[in-house]
């Protein structure tokens, strides 16, 4: 189901050396194109296409369950908060409709040095922040180093661990980062500890995006309720718990984007209210997924064809197991568990929109392995290992999920399968923003179920399924490794691959990887999933704008027809 990149270099350079050159050959490879084949481009179903093309002009409203926890993109790192922080602020790098990496407010793709440490961006100019100020090379050395600044708090951080002399800062051994240098108002360069291959999809993140040291000075923590950037949309108020407000940036320094005159955040929708809506044609989107029982009614009627989007999603949705809580911390109950959830029933009860996961990666991303079975769906089996570990009846456990349905049931069917071997577990479904804040504070919650949350794609590479959620460095407060894994083992084989430019001997090593964590069992993967967008029939734009596979929503491409 992969598709082999097309040749292209993303590298500005005269002269190369052969080291060059195998990076450049793997950032194509590995990080510079889809993962997605030809035929999922397109999404099995597409909006209608308006006779008189791409209108400039109108308003949209989307509606969501919760509320945003913040549009600090230095903070903010879930499906719900990324769009809306895309519509503020720009990173150097983008993505294109697929994954292809192109410059945003960089002028170009950066200089790589002989050695492949050294990357040197040079911005566009004339590029202002909604306060009106120019954005210069400080902001992006700011940027970056903000992230990595432990008052932060920033679950981005472990991205960019690997710049020199970053450690040394978070320790507070240093006052600065010495690997980011400002050479002068519009270039700025960043040098690497040892290469890595996915440094330029690192700086295509939201982490990334370039925020202005003044007005984080002036709002302090309260910087992610009045977000300040360079984007196609400028925030105008939010009032918590019912809506947040974006109006277009007339100045923006891509020609013809926004299309949108607003967006219009509502929050506080259930999903069926929602869905309701935009079949009465009072709402323009739905943000959140589509109840499963309501997928079923409207998927083969003629009514939405041109009002539902669906794409693949480069996902695996799972159980985090707290390896630091007991009865966890022996690997033969998490095994158990691998082997007591009913996989099958849960990817039913979603409709069918997803396959049985067997492993951590997703079938579209590169290093998925075809020939791993996985553990198998076995809760007799899982009733021996219970009782080789010492709980030959079982133990009473807690797992946390996010309220928005279909997840509740989702979570309840799972509870019912602990209930098949002896565990009994409590259910606590919450807002999406505490679960997170749980998962994220050591031993607090032993189990967590990321439905609605996690795992998406960041960025098109294996090395975002471990870092960012399984690696050492985000075993932290605010961190992503809900699972609370630390193994040295682990982060040797992820940073070897990171630095390596043979892709076949860099897949290797990820598939090595990832089977030391199946059989660490530090999740139960569930089911690998995919989009599917219920929208009003006069929003118009192409299936990637809907579900983008690195940003989901991007509003600045979506316009509105006049009938």
């Amino acid at each position: 189901m992969l598709r082999e990149p097309e040749a292209r270099r993303p590298l500005r350079l005269a002269a190369v050396m052969t080291v060059v050159s195998l990076l450049a050959a793997a950032l194509v490879a590995c990080s510079g194109k889809s993962s997605l084949g030809p035929d999922q481009q397109a999404g099995s179903q597409t909006p209608a296409a308006a006779s008189s093309g791409p209108q400039s002009g109108g308003s949209l409203t989307v509606a969501y369950k919760d509320d945003l926890a913040t549009l600090d993109p230095a903070i903010g790192y879930d499906w719900t908060n990324w769009p809306a922080e895309k519509m503020v602020f720009d990173g150097l790098l983008d993505y294109d409709k697929t994954t292809n990496l192109e410059p945003r407010l960089a002028d170009g793709m950066p200089q790589v040095s002989a050695d492949a440490k050294v990357y040197t961006f040079t911005l566009k100019k004339g590029v202002k922040f909604h306060n009106g100020r120019e954005l210069k090379a400080s902001d992006v050395a700011y940027t970056i180093t903000r992230v990595l600044d432990p008052k932060t708090k920033s679950p981005g951080a472990g991205f960019y661990t690997g710049i020199a002399g970053a450690q040394e800062f978070i320790d507070g051994k240093a006052t600065s980062v010495s690997g980011i240098k400002v050479k002068d108002d519009y270039s700025v360069e960043f040098t690497l500890a040892q290469p890595d291959v996915t440094f330029l999809n690192k700086m295509a993140l939201n982490f990334a995006f370039i925020v202005p040291k003044e007005e984080v000075e002036k709002w302090g923590d309260n910087f992610g309720h009045h977000p300040v950037g360079t984007g196609p949309f400028v925030f105008k108020d939010w009032v918590s718990g019912q809506q947040l407000t974006f109006e277009k940036n007339p100045g923006y320094f891509m020609s013809g984007l926004p299309k949108l005159d607003q967006v219009t955040i509502q929050v506080g929708v259930a999903p069926e209210v929602a869905l309701l809506r935009v079949e009465k044609g009072e709402l323009d989107l739905m943000g959140d997924p589509i109840p499963a029982a309501e997928y079923a009614r409207i998927k083969d009627d003629p009514a939405w064809k041109n009002r539902l989007t669906t794409q693949p999603q480069v996902s695996t949705i799972y159980v985090a197991i707290n390896t630091q809580v007991k009865p966890f911390t022996d690997v033969r109950v998490r095994r158990a568990l691998n082997m007591a959830v009913d996989k099958a029933r849960i990817v039913k009860l979603m409709g069918g929109r997803g396959t049985v996961a067997n492993q951590i990666l997703p079938p579209l991303m590169p290093g998925y392995d075809k020939g791993y079975q996985g553990y198998s769906y076995d809760p007799e089996g899982a009733k021996k290992l219970l009782a080789e570990a010492g709980y030959p009846n079982g133990f009473e456990t807690t797992m946390e999920a996010i309220s928005t349905d279909p997840q509740p049931k989702l979570a309840e069917s799972i509870q019912q399968d602990l209930a098949k071997i002896g565990v009994k577990m409590n259910l606590r479904t919450l807002a999406s923003s505490t679960v997170i804040d749980d998962a994220g504070t050591p031993k607090k919650v032993p189990l967590v179920w990321s439905g609605g949350l996690a795992w998406i794609q960041d960025y098109p590479d294996p090395d975002d399924f471990y870092g960012p959620i399984l690696g050492s460095a985000s075993a932290v407060q605010g961190g992503w490794n809900w699972s609370w894994y630390a193994n040295p083992e682990a982060d040797r084989l992820a940073d070897q691959a990171r630095a390596m430019t043979d892709k076949t001997a860099r897949m290797q090593v990820i598939q090595q990887l990832f089977k030391k964590l199946m059989d660490d069992a530090v999740w139960v993967p569930v089911y690998n999933g995919q989009y599917d967008i219920a929208h009003s029939e006069k929003l118009q734009g192409e299936p990637q704008d809907f579900a983008h596979p690195e940003h989901t929503l991007r509003y600045e491409y979506l316009w509105k027809a006049a009938k």
